[in-house]
């Protein structure tokens, strides 16, 4: 996945408050509620009717954004940037920039969130499933992507659940999220993890607090799930998204984690009509 630098961390930097609290999860962060079905589909989207210079002009403001990133929006006189996991809208002549959820006031749709979910899909769907760390058998009825940190108590706790959660038919596939980032302890603990010859085994034992001993094989996995993790906006883990991109909620028990995940399904299948 192309690496843009349009993190919160960016955005902060730039004095951009981009309102995308639906994506992050803080490690305390109670279970939410997933998002309700969409009822209506969003205007199209697409770039063939946006002007090339008017692409090329928004692409030339935001670092990392190419003019294929540029899409029609849903609002006259604004278009859409996709970076990452993130949606922006920007004006024609690329001065001004909009975060935020875009409404449809008639049928009550957020536009934005059927946008970002499409998106970190997406991105999700792009990493091989031989650079995460699975749970569960390839034909669970239900599976979810979970960014997480080998020292979070919550993660913890949600792991402690796996078995549970994969006989009630989810499968969980990890990605490594160091809250602390690069040069750290919960990074090198990442590692470690992932430098293990058992990754399943390995992980389950560092989330018991215990000391692993594994070759050095680089950090260089670590940080590609680090990175995919920003861009989708992960701020604290555990993160965990559904395959349809809705990101459903920090620490769930696995009776929270299934009820979610169906209605996360249902919306999706919604959405497609």
């Amino acid at each position: 996945m192309r690496r843009t630098p349009f993190s919160f961390a960016l955005y902060t930097t730039l004095g951009v408050a981009f309102a995308a609290t639906s994506l992050a999860a803080p490690e305390k962060t109670q279970p939410q509620a997933a998002p309700k079905p969409a009822v209506a589909k969003p205007a199209p989207q697409g770039s063939a009717a946006i002007p090339a210079d008017v692409r090329a002009r928004i692409a030339g403001k935001l670092p990392g954004v190419a003019p294929g990133d540029v899409s029609m929006s849903p609002v006259p006189g604004l278009y859409e940037v996709v970076m990452g996991g993130l949606i922006a809208y920007v004006s024609a002549d690329g001065k001004y920039l909009v975060s935020g959820n875009v409404y449809d006031l008639d049928t009550q749709v957020n536009l934005t969130a059927t946008r970002r979910n499409a998106a970190r899909a997406k991105a999700l769907a792009g990493v091989s499933e031989s650079q995460m760390i699975v749970f569960g058998p390839p034909n669970a009825k239900m599976t979810v992507t979970v960014f997480t940190d080998i020292d979070c108590g919550y993660c913890r706790k949600f792991h402690s659940q796996i078995a549970e959660m994969n006989k009630a038919g989810v499968r969980v596939r990890y990605l490594m999220f160091p809250r602390t980032g690069p040069g750290t302890e919960s990074w090198d603990k990442a590692e470690q993890v992932w430098c293990a010859a058992d990754r399943r085994d390995a992980l389950t034992r560092a989330k018991k607090g215990e000391t692993l001993k594994s070759r050095k094989c680089g950090d260089g996995p670590i940080k590609t799930q680090y990175e995919l993790g920003s861009d989708l906006g992960v701020e604290g883990t555990p993160a965990v998204f559904t395959q349809a991109g809705d990101y459903i909620g920090g620490f769930l028990t696995s009776d929270e984690l299934v009820q979610s995940v169906q209605e996360s399904q249902k919306g999706a299948a919604v959405s497609a009509r």
